[in-house]
């Protein structure tokens, strides 16, 4: 069972399963794409990855989806709505990850913008935010595509970001 959650013009963003530790393991082992995480993930990591995914399914009625081209079925990467604590409280957070291969295709923005109208529209949210590294250029222009407006740095997951966010 597919079980897309979001359709784009070119992507389909699903539920991630188990079964994603090998499409996953593509963005996470790949240190370029990992630059601006903590560390590369191996599969262990992953599937623990998918399993707090799951959990955030059942607890936000969100989280991070699987993100495959319409077309093809292809992998491309991972974009969702998470839980964040900031200053004390939880924000939602879109956040996105994709396979190297597939940069500059414009997707990250695609996808991105479909979770902004998720979220305030089907999960009915006043506010999201998104948690650029200071330095990922790439992750920075996603979330001003997408109307995000930068509020301040922050330290978080002991590094510097920046936090976007849009209201409703």
């Amino acid at each position: 069972m597919n079980r897309v959650v979001i359709s784009t013009k070119r992507l389909n963003l699903r539920k991630m399963r188990i079964d994603d530790v090998e499409n996953l393991q593509e963005i996470f082992s790949d240190q370029i794409a990992m630059k601006y995480y903590p560390s590369t993930k191996n599969e262990k990591e992953t599937i623990s990855w998918i399993s707090w995914t799951i959990d955030n399914y059942k607890n936000y009625g969100a989280g991070l989806w699987i993100v495959e081209r319409k077309d093809t079925g292809a992998f491309l990467g991972q974009c969702g709505i998470v839980p964040q604590k900031i200053d004390g409280k939880t924000e939602m957070e879109i956040g996105y990850l994709f396979a190297r291969r597939s940069w500059g295709n414009g997707y990250a923005t695609e996808a991105a913008g479909a979770c902004k109208e998720y979220g305030f529209g089907q999960l009915q949210l006043s506010k999201l935010i998104s948690l650029p590294d200071v330095k990922n250029e790439r992750s920075i222009k996603v979330a001003k595509r997408i109307g995000m407006k930068a509020e301040k740095t922050i330290n978080k997951w002991g590094k510097e970001v920046l936090l976007f966010s849009a209201l409703a």
